[in-house]
């Protein structure tokens, strides 16, 4: 039963930062997901994978881990550099560009 630690990333669809302050404990899948032959739907036996976490700290994460004997990997995050633009730089003077309309 392994489970990995990590922080999630923000969503593609919102530029801001919401939901990605905390770190979650997932237990990864411990057996393959099973189509239904009748319906289509797909399913598993394994109800770990119904079990999210969520902790403050990285920190609170990995000794609730330890504590209860739970094998997990730490996953990093990679911060995105911050590129500082503002809207007036398009009309600049000492544009690099040229203008393309």
């Amino acid at each position: 039963m392994l489970a990995r630690i990590y922080r999630p990333a923000k969503t593609a669809m919102q530029s801001g930062k919401a939901k990605t302050n905390d770190w979650r404990l997932e237990f990864e899948p411990a057996s393959a997901r099973t189509q239904d032959a009748l319906t289509g739907w797909t399913s598993s036996s394994d109800m770990n994978g119904q079990v999210r976490l969520s902790f403050d700290t990285k920190e609170e994460a990995v000794e609730y881990a330890e504590r209860h004997g739970i094998a997990f990997r730490l996953h990093e995050q990679n911060e995105a550099p911050v590129i500082l633009k503002a809207y007036a730089d398009n009309f600049a003077t000492n544009r690099k560009q040229s203008w393309t309309h």
